[in-house]
């Protein structure tokens, strides 16, 4: 659930990615969520996030050194071996026990209700388009009203618009999209460039932070 060229991922192709990411800070978009949610009242209790598509980790392990629940979702099981085995979880002070992991496709995703936020980085793209329209709906539906989603989509004039698997979006549907949200961050990002692997490609994509209504 993470960037690729290639129509199917190979075992291999995975290890060269997550390889090729070691070590990399947090998404920004996180990061700004994180804020806008300090920026209110704490509850009483720890807040639930949900990290879709959580490849090593780099975003659930933020989200649990800040005290949250995390539920940290992916397809690939090398995701939760590289994660389960990050060094900050082996910290006796780490509250290990905030995580939970899931391994499961984005055709039968699930989600539990009352969820604070919906972390998205770089993944959904790679939900197929039948397949998007039902998965928009379970992320909208598991939030709670205040709740937030941050994550990434990808442009109708990005490169990968060729691969027939991946979902893309005009900016008039990304703002249909967010219609149930307040928006607090939407960036719009295009440019050639290189994937994390070195691929050349050409960037179209959306960075998101957003709100739900009450």
């Amino acid at each position: 659930m993470t960037p690729s060229t290639h129509s199917h991922l190979s075992g291999q192709h995975w290890a060269t990615y997550y390889q090729a990411v070691e070590g990399r800070p947090p998404r920004e978009t996180l990061l700004k969520a994180l804020a806008n949610f300090d920026a209110e009242r704490s509850p009483d209790s720890p807040r639930l996030a949900v990290d879709l598509g959580c490849g090593d980790g780099r975003d659930t392990i933020e989200l649990l050194r800040r005290g949250w629940r995390a539920l940290a979702i992916d397809a690939e099981e090398q995701a939760f071996e590289r994660l389960l085995a990050r060094p900050e979880l082996q910290h006796p002070d780490f509250q290990r026990e905030q995580l939970q992991t899931q391994l499961m496709r984005f055709e039968d995703l699930t989600l539990p209700p009352a969820v604070d936020l919906v972390n998205a980085s770089f993944c959904l793209p790679f939900c197929p388009p039948a397949s998007f329209p039902g998965l928009w709906q379970t992320i909208v539906q598991s939030l709670t009203p205040g709740g937030r989603f941050c994550g990434q989509l990808f442009g109708d004039r990005d490169s990968w618009t060729i691969y027939p698997n991946r979902s893309h979006h005009t900016r008039q549907q990304v703002e249909a999209l967010l219609h149930p949200f307040d928006i607090e961050w939407l960036e719009e990002e295009e440019h050639p460039g290189v994937t994390a692997i070195g691929e050349e490609k050409y960037w179209h994509l959306y960075h998101i932070v957003a709100r739900k209504r009450g």
